[in-house]
């Protein structure tokens, strides 16, 4: 994220010629497709910079929670924009190769809304501390914040190794951390607290609930047709599995059914004594009068209707 200005589009022409040396069809569609959203809203913005970009002022005081919407998408100048966008294509080809394009946008969406969700957070605790309504003035704009959630992730899916920062090696569980202070000291236009939001957002989804709840939010029939994509291809699902076990268990019986069915098999018996720890029958286990009384039930129940 960053406070915003305007400048040339030589960081335009210079993202294009990244996109083209790595070649389109190297990049995964959801990458893809988020960095051109990114591009397009550059060259024709949804709202200009002052309406795009959020801060408690304008988001919570005044009520814009678009704004929430807006500004991951949007840049202040084009160097801004190529920077992220250089960034985002490494990191979210990784990502969307390993989770799979339906949960990455998932993933993405929910990043993004709840990046500038703790943002707005912190900048109203600095104000409460500092007694400082500067903090909630901050209007900030960019992808960064979402970037620096994919970096934690990416150092979760993808452990060990180092990256460096102005030449020195920094191991990658620390690098995010590394970065974070870096960017803010070579970069004072940058929105630190943006930055560290992503840093908590990506924290809350590798050892936080965010995971869980975002499994749970989206169905286990979705999760599951992500994660078991080998094996579906094998042409099994754990979902296909539980219906075929209820399947051949219920023989595909209403309730009622069931019971007609299960009485109907002990009347057949004969009076023929089963083994001694064998189960009855769909689980029923009925005396003589008890099943006499239950047909009987049965067949009122079938001459009311």
């Amino acid at each position: 994220m960053r406070n915003r200005q305007r400048g040339s589009h030589l960081g335009l022409l210079l993202l294009a010629s990244q996109v083209f040396q790595m070649g389109l069809d190297n990049i995964p569609p959801i990458t893809l497709a988020v960095l051109a959203l990114n591009v397009y809203l550059y060259l024709f913005p949804a709202a200009p910079l002052l309406q795009a970009c959020v801060s408690v002022q304008q988001a919570y005081w005044f009520q814009d929670w678009r704004r929430l919407l807006l500004s991951p998408l949007h840049h202040a100048d084009d160097w801004h924009l190529y920077f992220n966008m250089v960034s985002f294509l490494w990191k979210g080809s990784r990502l969307e190769r390993r989770l799979g394009g339906a949960w990455f946008v998932y993933l993405l969406s929910v990043f993004s809304l709840l990046t500038g969700l703790i943002y707005l957070v912190l900048e109203a605790l600095l104000t409460e501390l500092t007694q400082n309504q500067s903090y909630s003035m901050e209007c900030a704009v960019g992808f960064s914040g979402v970037l620096f959630a994919l970096k934690v992730l990416n150092n979760h899916y993808y452990p060990g190794g180092v990256t460096y920062v102005m030449g020195l090696p920094v191991s990658n569980c620390y690098a995010s951390w590394v970065e974070l202070v870096f960017i803010h000291l070579t970069s004072p236009g940058t929105s630190f607290v943006g930055h560290l939001s992503g840093i908590l957002v990506g924290l809350l989804y590798t050892t936080g609930p965010l995971k869980k709840i975002m499994k749970k939010c989206a169905g286990l029939n979705y999760y599951l047709s992500i994660n078991l994509a080998p094996c579906m291809s094998s042409g099994f699902t754990e979902s296909s599995t539980v219906f075929n076990y209820t399947t051949s268990y219920t023989g595909g019986l209403t309730e009622e059914e069931q019971l007609e069915a299960a009485i109907r098999n002990s009347l057949n018996d004969g009076g023929q004594s089963r083994q001694r720890d064998a189960p009855p029958p769909y689980g029923f286990h009925l005396s003589e009068d008890a099943r006499a009384e239950e047909v009987r039930q049965m067949r009122l129940r079938r001459f009311d209707r």
